[in-house]
This record gives structure tokens, C-alpha cells and sequence, in this order.
């Protein structure tokens, strides 16, 4: 759990708090994947490779702390994770497996994998109480479509950074100067924030769910 504090030590009672966090760190497999990936990316669209980003979210109330992200079903088996949702992973058929299924967490007293290494985090966007439950209220209504598609027709794939932008964005969170780091990239943020818009308008997104 990561506790957030004021600048005279007294601890946060409410507040919302993005972290960025550089893909695969901590971890050898996923960060070499990432990298071959953006690499990949990056010479199709003409330019210079980017560091990619991973976004999780702290939210406090009354003092109570929440970390809300998307991780695999199987990555931790503390039965109090806060689980609220499933989706599958790669393709809809694939989510019949345990192996291939995401989670999204509502975790009270959460922790955030790999903290120690986030990059200009936290990152304070709100301080107001109503805004915080605003969020944590948000979190089982997340459209849980498949993780690394364009289900939802929004020009990029649906992913962790996907659930992140459309919380704070349904949130009514100003999201003009929420971004990654300097020179980095955060694969599936506008995705959440293109069906956000959309849902805010009235549209409904367009889920798959496996069977």
C-alpha cells in the first residue's frame, strides 16, 4: 500500500492518484516484449521508438486507500484483491482459459506492482472526496472487452491504460494535461478516453464476451 501524504506529513483523507509505470519493470520478459513491440510500432508509423507506460490508480477516502488496475486473474491469490470484474486476454475464445483472463481490481489496501520504479508519480488530479467515490463507484461498470483488440472500434487496443483514462475521464476529471512521462507512450489511454466520449454522448461500448 502506498501512502499519500501532504507536504507537512499529515496523510491524504481524499485524493486521486495516477502512477506511471515503465512497462515490464521489475520484470525481464515483459519489458524485452514491450520493447520489440514499440519497435515494431514505431517503424510503421516513421518515427523514433518511445518508452512505454503502465498506469495504475490509488484512490482515498476517508483515509481508506484503493488501488484500482488491470492484472491477470492468476498473478495473485490474496482472495481480498477486490476483483469486479473478468475479461479475456487476446481473443474472446481464449478467455474460456484462467490462462487468458484479466481482472479488474477495486483493492482496498492494494498494493501497486513494481512502485519503486514510477516515473514522476504520484500524480495528484483530485483532491475532492466526491470525486474520489466518483471513481471507485465507476470501476464494475468498466467495459471489460478484449485485452489487446479494437472491440470498440476506438483505433487502438483495449488495455490496462484503457480502464485508467475512462475512469478519470467518466469522472469528470480535465484530462487536457493527464499524460505519460516526457518521450513516452501509453498504448490504450485514448482508447478509454474515445469511449468515455462516447459513452458521455449517449453510446453504449461494444463489448465480446467469451463463452
Amino acid at each position: 500500500m502506498i501512502c499519500v501524504r501532504h507536504e507537512d506529513g499529515t496523510a491524504a483523507a481524499a485524493g486521486v492518484d495516477l502512477y506511471w509505470l515503465p512497462l515490464g519493470a521489475g520484470g525481464h520478459c515483459v519489458r524485452l516484449n514491450g520493447r520489440v513491440f514499440e519497435a515494431l510500432v514505431a517503424c510503421w508509423e516513421h518515427r523514433s521508438p518511445r518508452d512505454l507506460y503502465h498506469s495504475a490508480l490509488q484512490v482515498t477516502v476517508h483515509g481508506d486507500h484503493y488501488v484500482i488496475e488491470m492484472a491477470p486473474v492468476w498473478n495473485t491469490p490474496d482472495p481480498e484483491r477486490g476483483a469486479v470484474g473478468e475479461g479475456p486476454v487476446g481473443a474472446p475464445w481464449l478467455g474460456r482459459s484462467r490462462a487468458f483472463r484479466y481482472e479488474v481490481r477495486r483493492w482496498r489496501d492494494g498494493r501497486i506492482p513494481d512502485v519503486d520504479f514510477a516515473v514522476g508519480s504520484p500524480q495528484r488530479l483530485s483532491a475532492q472526496e466526491a470525486r474520489a467515490r466518483r471513481v471507485l463507484d465507476l470501476v464494475p461498470a468498466f467495459p471489460t472487452a478484449t485485452w489487446g483488440l479494437d472491440e470498440q472500434r476506438a483505433g487502438e487496443m483495449w488495455n490496462s491504460n484503457s480502464l485508467v483514462s475512462w475512469l478519470l475521464a467518466r469522472s469528470g476529471h480535465d484530462m487536457a494535461e493527464v499524460r505519460p512521462p516526457e518521450d513516452g507512450r501509453a498504448p490504450g489511454w485514448t482508447a478509454g478516453l474515445v469511449v468515455a466520449a462516447r459513452m458521455a454522448a449517449g453510446g453504449t461500448p461494444c463489448t465480446t464476451q467469451s463463452s
